[in-house]
């Protein structure tokens, strides 16, 4: 989710600040002094509040101001939290926890979606097989993101799974997260664009457990890669 104009300005500044601890829990934000410090309208800065509210980052109290919450309190699925932290020093320990949620998620939808997914699906998948590989030979990352968040959007909406489905955007934020901090290869491995096309075989020809198990080793591999890069 981007957000646009004066809010989003604004939002870039307050959020990566709050995500870092520069503004630690506790610190309360008055609308007067953001409208002073970054010269913008009361509107402005009553919407950046709202969209830092909704994601649990600041609670707002007549007459007090808006407080900075405690991490614990904060909605650590939402894409721009997740962008956030990326950008502060807390940027491994985010990169694992995500890449933990990728391993005890996505191969169980992997394995869902090779027993539920419907034509369209088993299209969609094959379809994205095939461009990944394209973009992967031809080392053009960023069309390789593209293909990649894609596809394991895919894979999590084919699950049949409700829940895992709205990880799609999570997912695509950890994947995102790790093109532009320069933590993927400057072209992606064949083995792992290998794994991707038997993800989709494996789910286009209803065999779960095949599905999983590439699945699992593409997560796997993609939190082992990142542990060594990170170290």
């Amino acid at each position: 989710m981007e957000i646009q104009g004066l809010p989003g300005r604004l939002l870039a500044d307050l959020g990566p600040a709050i995500a870092s601890g520069e503004l630690p829990a506790g610190t309360v934000l008055r609308a007067e002094e953001l409208e002073e410090r970054y010269g913008v309208s009361r509107t402005v800065v009553r919407e950046a509040v709202r969209i830092l509210e909704s994601m649990r980052m600041v609670e707002s109290r007549r007459r007090v101001g808006s407080t900075v919450l405690p991490q614990r309190d904060w909605d650590v699925f939402d894409p721009l939290v997740i962008r956030w932290r990326l950008a502060g020093s807390g940027r491994a320990a985010q990169l694992r926890s995500l890449g933990s949620l990728r391993v005890a998620v996505e191969p169980a939808a992997a394995a869902l979606a090779a027993r539920q997914a419907g034509d369209d699906d088993r299209r969609e998948l094959s379809a994205l097989a095939v461009e990944l590989t394209v973009s992967a030979r031809a080392a053009d990352l960023e069309t390789f993101l593209r293909h990649d968040i894609a596809f394991h959007s895919a894979v999590l909406r084919a699950s049949g799974n409700e829940m895992f489905a709205h990880l799609g955007d999570t997912v695509g934020a950890v994947l995102t997260g790790r093109t532009e901090h320069h933590l993927m290869p400057h072209q992606p491995r064949e083995y792992a664009v290998r794994l991707h096309r038997e993800v989709a075989e494996a789910i286009c020809a209803g065999d779960p457990e095949s599905a999983e198990r590439a699945m699992r080793t593409i997560v796997l591999g993609a939190l082992e890669e990142l542990d060594a890069t990170l170290d």
